[in-house]
Protein backbone atom coordinates (compact mmCIF):
# COMPACT_ATOMS: atom_id res chain seq x y z
CA UNK A 1 0.00 0.00 0.00
CA UNK A 2 2.72 2.50 0.99
CA UNK A 3 4.84 1.56 -2.01
CA UNK A 4 1.92 2.07 -4.41
CA UNK A 5 1.08 5.52 -3.03
CA UNK A 6 4.76 6.47 -3.00
CA UNK A 7 5.11 5.64 -6.70
CA UNK A 8 1.97 7.63 -7.52
CA UNK A 9 3.18 10.65 -5.54
CA UNK A 10 6.58 10.50 -7.22
CA UNK A 11 5.02 10.46 -10.67
CA UNK A 12 2.82 13.44 -9.81
CA UNK A 13 5.86 15.45 -8.69
CA UNK A 14 7.85 14.47 -11.79
CA UNK A 15 5.09 15.47 -14.22
CA UNK A 16 4.06 18.65 -12.38
CA UNK A 17 7.47 20.31 -12.51
CA UNK A 18 8.09 20.47 -16.30
CA UNK A 19 4.43 20.98 -17.16
CA UNK A 20 4.08 24.10 -15.04
CA UNK A 21 7.57 25.54 -15.64
CA UNK A 22 6.85 25.87 -19.35
CA UNK A 23 4.36 28.71 -18.92
CA UNK A 24 5.03 30.43 -15.60
CA UNK A 25 7.50 32.59 -13.76
CA UNK A 26 9.55 30.81 -11.09
CA UNK A 27 9.22 32.28 -7.57
CA UNK A 28 11.05 30.87 -4.57
CA UNK A 29 10.15 30.99 -0.88
CA UNK A 30 10.95 29.46 2.47
CA UNK A 31 8.22 27.99 4.64
CA UNK A 32 8.84 27.15 8.30
CA UNK A 33 6.89 26.73 11.49
CA UNK A 34 5.72 24.59 14.39
CA UNK A 35 2.97 22.07 14.89
CA UNK A 36 1.83 18.89 16.51
CA UNK A 37 2.09 15.22 15.57
CA UNK A 38 -0.91 12.95 16.27
CA UNK A 39 -0.01 9.28 15.75
CA UNK A 40 -2.30 6.79 14.11
CA UNK A 41 -4.92 5.35 16.47
CA UNK A 42 -4.69 1.94 18.12
CA UNK A 43 -7.37 0.26 16.00
CA UNK A 44 -5.74 1.50 12.78
CA UNK A 45 -2.42 -0.16 13.64
CA UNK A 46 -1.49 -3.66 12.50
CA UNK A 47 -0.92 -6.55 14.88
CA UNK A 48 2.80 -6.39 14.05
CA UNK A 49 3.16 -2.83 15.38
CA UNK A 50 5.35 -2.63 18.50
CA UNK A 51 3.32 0.16 20.13
CA UNK A 52 0.03 -1.72 19.67
CA UNK A 53 1.65 -4.91 21.02
CA UNK A 54 2.98 -3.09 24.09
CA UNK A 55 -0.44 -1.62 24.81
CA UNK A 56 -2.46 -4.80 24.26
CA UNK A 57 0.08 -7.23 25.74
CA UNK A 58 -0.13 -11.01 25.73
CA UNK A 59 -1.15 -13.42 28.47
CA UNK A 60 1.67 -14.73 30.62
CA UNK A 61 1.95 -18.39 31.75
CA UNK A 62 -0.69 -18.98 34.43
CA UNK A 63 1.53 -21.51 36.21
CA UNK A 64 3.98 -18.66 36.91
CA UNK A 65 1.58 -15.82 37.65
CA UNK A 66 -1.22 -17.79 39.34
CA UNK A 67 -3.72 -15.75 37.31
CA UNK A 68 -4.59 -16.55 33.64
CA UNK A 69 -5.64 -12.92 32.99
CA UNK A 70 -2.22 -11.39 33.72
CA UNK A 71 -0.49 -9.87 30.67
CA UNK A 72 2.81 -8.18 29.88
CA UNK A 73 1.01 -5.02 28.69
CA UNK A 74 2.50 -1.61 29.41
CA UNK A 75 0.42 1.20 30.90
CA UNK A 76 0.71 3.51 27.89
CA UNK A 77 -1.69 4.91 25.31
CA UNK A 78 -1.19 5.91 21.69
CA UNK A 79 -2.16 9.45 22.74
CA UNK A 80 0.97 9.60 24.90
CA UNK A 81 3.01 9.87 21.70
CA UNK A 82 1.36 13.11 20.65
CA UNK A 83 4.00 15.81 20.61
CA UNK A 84 5.37 19.01 19.16
CA UNK A 85 7.34 19.20 15.94
CA UNK A 86 9.19 21.77 13.87
CA UNK A 87 9.51 21.92 10.09
CA UNK A 88 11.09 23.93 7.32
CA UNK A 89 11.07 23.72 3.53
CA UNK A 90 12.29 25.37 0.36
CA UNK A 91 9.46 26.06 -2.08
CA UNK A 92 9.60 26.80 -5.81
CA UNK A 93 6.37 28.13 -7.35
CA UNK A 94 5.70 27.88 -11.08
CA UNK A 95 3.03 30.54 -11.38
CA UNK A 96 0.12 30.95 -8.96
CA UNK A 97 -1.20 27.39 -9.11
CA UNK A 98 1.65 24.86 -8.74
CA UNK A 99 4.51 24.56 -6.26
CA UNK A 100 7.15 21.96 -5.54
CA UNK A 101 9.10 21.82 -2.29
CA UNK A 102 11.81 19.99 -0.39
CA UNK A 103 11.91 20.10 3.39
CA UNK A 104 12.51 18.37 6.67
CA UNK A 105 10.90 18.12 10.08
CA UNK A 106 11.79 16.88 13.53
CA UNK A 107 9.69 15.17 16.19
CA UNK A 108 10.78 13.51 19.44
CA UNK A 109 8.80 12.10 22.33
CA UNK A 110 9.67 10.28 25.59
CA UNK A 111 6.87 8.24 27.18
CA UNK A 112 7.39 6.87 30.73
CA UNK A 113 5.57 3.63 31.54
CA UNK A 114 5.15 0.69 33.91
CA UNK A 115 3.84 -2.84 33.48
CA UNK A 116 0.07 -2.71 33.88
CA UNK A 117 -0.39 -6.10 35.61
CA UNK A 118 3.01 -6.73 37.18
CA UNK A 119 5.04 -5.36 40.08
CA UNK A 120 8.55 -6.00 41.34
CA UNK A 121 8.24 -8.66 44.06
CA UNK A 122 11.52 -7.47 45.58
CA UNK A 123 10.37 -3.91 46.21
CA UNK A 124 6.59 -4.23 45.74
CA UNK A 125 6.96 -1.27 43.41
CA UNK A 126 6.30 -0.67 39.73
CA UNK A 127 8.55 -2.05 37.01
CA UNK A 128 9.44 1.12 35.13
CA UNK A 129 10.69 1.81 31.65
CA UNK A 130 10.67 4.66 29.12
CA UNK A 131 9.80 4.48 25.43
CA UNK A 132 11.27 7.03 23.03
CA UNK A 133 10.37 7.75 19.42
CA UNK A 134 12.17 10.25 17.18
CA UNK A 135 11.47 11.02 13.52
CA UNK A 136 13.21 13.30 11.02
CA UNK A 137 11.27 13.17 7.73
CA UNK A 138 12.81 14.50 4.51
CA UNK A 139 9.95 15.32 2.16
CA UNK A 140 9.53 16.22 -1.52
CA UNK A 141 6.09 17.54 -2.36
CA UNK A 142 3.93 19.13 -5.03
CA UNK A 143 1.09 21.48 -4.07
CA UNK A 144 -1.85 22.58 -6.20
CA UNK A 145 -3.38 26.01 -5.49
CA UNK A 146 -6.54 26.18 -7.61
CA UNK A 147 -7.75 29.65 -6.53
CA UNK A 148 -6.21 33.06 -5.99
CA UNK A 149 -2.62 34.27 -6.01
CA UNK A 150 0.09 35.36 -3.59
CA UNK A 151 -1.87 38.53 -2.69
CA UNK A 152 -5.06 36.64 -1.77
CA UNK A 153 -6.08 33.82 0.52
CA UNK A 154 -5.16 30.54 -1.17
CA UNK A 155 -6.39 27.06 -0.27
CA UNK A 156 -4.24 24.17 -1.47
CA UNK A 157 -3.85 20.42 -1.57
CA UNK A 158 -0.77 18.35 -2.29
CA UNK A 159 0.98 15.02 -2.27
CA UNK A 160 4.54 13.97 -1.65
CA UNK A 161 7.04 11.28 -0.80
CA UNK A 162 9.35 11.15 2.19
CA UNK A 163 12.39 9.39 3.57
CA UNK A 164 12.06 9.20 7.34
CA UNK A 165 15.02 8.79 9.65
CA UNK A 166 13.60 7.22 12.82
CA UNK A 167 14.85 5.90 16.13
CA UNK A 168 12.74 3.80 18.48
CA UNK A 169 14.09 2.74 21.86
CA UNK A 170 12.97 1.20 25.15
CA UNK A 171 15.05 1.49 28.31
CA UNK A 172 14.49 0.59 31.96
CA UNK A 173 13.45 -2.75 33.53
CA UNK A 174 11.77 -5.55 31.60
CA UNK A 175 10.13 -8.88 32.44
CA UNK A 176 11.09 -12.08 30.64
CA UNK A 177 7.68 -13.49 29.52
CA UNK A 178 8.85 -17.10 29.93
CA UNK A 179 10.48 -16.88 33.37
CA UNK A 180 9.11 -13.56 34.80
CA UNK A 181 12.68 -12.62 35.71
CA UNK A 182 13.23 -8.84 35.76
CA UNK A 183 16.26 -7.54 33.89
CA UNK A 184 17.58 -4.20 32.65
CA UNK A 185 19.53 -5.38 29.56
CA UNK A 186 22.76 -4.54 31.37
CA UNK A 187 21.71 -0.90 31.54
CA UNK A 188 21.60 -0.52 27.75
CA UNK A 189 18.41 0.45 25.88
CA UNK A 190 16.78 -1.73 23.29
CA UNK A 191 17.06 0.54 20.27
CA UNK A 192 16.69 0.53 16.51
CA UNK A 193 17.23 3.28 13.97
CA UNK A 194 17.07 3.51 10.21
CA UNK A 195 15.47 5.02 7.13
CA UNK A 196 12.05 4.13 5.78
CA UNK A 197 10.00 5.49 2.83
CA UNK A 198 6.66 7.18 3.28
CA UNK A 199 3.85 9.05 1.58
CA UNK A 200 2.44 12.44 2.58
CA UNK A 201 -0.87 14.12 1.75
CA UNK A 202 -1.27 17.80 2.59
CA UNK A 203 -4.04 20.40 2.62
CA UNK A 204 -4.05 23.92 3.94
CA UNK A 205 -4.73 27.61 3.70
CA UNK A 206 -2.28 30.42 3.02
CA UNK A 207 -3.11 33.95 4.24
CA UNK A 208 -1.13 36.95 2.94
CA UNK A 209 0.34 39.46 5.39
CA UNK A 210 0.67 43.00 4.05
CA UNK A 211 1.07 42.06 0.39
CA UNK A 212 2.53 39.17 -1.58
CA UNK A 213 5.91 38.72 0.18
CA UNK A 214 4.83 37.31 3.54
CA UNK A 215 2.07 34.89 4.44
CA UNK A 216 0.79 32.74 7.26
CA UNK A 217 -0.11 29.09 6.70
CA UNK A 218 -2.41 26.65 8.46
CA UNK A 219 -1.69 23.16 7.23
CA UNK A 220 -2.68 19.57 7.86
CA UNK A 221 -0.59 16.61 6.76
CA UNK A 222 -1.21 12.88 6.80
CA UNK A 223 1.88 10.70 6.90
CA UNK A 224 1.96 7.00 6.00
CA UNK A 225 5.10 5.03 6.83
CA UNK A 226 6.25 1.92 8.65
CA UNK A 227 9.69 1.01 9.98
CA UNK A 228 11.27 -2.28 10.99
CA UNK A 229 12.34 -2.96 14.59
CA UNK A 230 14.14 -6.28 14.16
CA UNK A 231 11.65 -8.03 16.44
CA UNK A 232 12.77 -10.44 19.16
CA UNK A 233 16.37 -10.48 17.92
CA UNK A 234 16.61 -6.79 18.81
CA UNK A 235 14.71 -7.16 22.08
CA UNK A 236 11.32 -5.94 20.87
CA UNK A 237 7.92 -7.63 21.14
CA UNK A 238 6.93 -6.89 17.52
CA UNK A 239 8.63 -6.60 14.14
CA UNK A 240 7.46 -3.15 13.00
CA UNK A 241 6.78 0.39 14.17
CA UNK A 242 3.94 2.33 12.55
CA UNK A 243 5.13 5.91 11.95
CA UNK A 244 1.87 7.10 10.43
CA UNK A 245 -0.23 9.92 11.76
CA UNK A 246 -1.54 13.43 11.24
CA UNK A 247 0.25 16.76 11.55
CA UNK A 248 -1.33 20.13 12.26
CA UNK A 249 1.09 22.95 11.49
CA UNK A 250 1.16 26.74 11.65
CA UNK A 251 3.81 28.32 9.49
CA UNK A 252 5.25 31.48 7.98
CA UNK A 253 6.14 32.03 4.31
CA UNK A 254 8.75 34.45 2.98
CA UNK A 255 8.94 34.88 -0.81
CA UNK A 256 11.90 36.26 -2.72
Amino acid sequence: MIRRWSRMAGLLIAFAMPASAAHAQVVQSIHFGLGGFFPKGLDARSNTDVIRRNIRGEFLPADLTGDPTVTDALAIRVQDFRGAQAFGEWVVAFGPNVEVSAGLGIYSRNVPSVYRDLIDDRTLGDIEQTIKLRMVPLTAMVRFLPFGNASTVQPYVGVGVSAIRFRYSEFGDFVDPETLVIHDNDGEPYAVSGWTPGTVFVYGLRIPVGGDIYALSIEGRHQFAEGKTGGAESGFVADKIDLGGANLNVGFVIRF
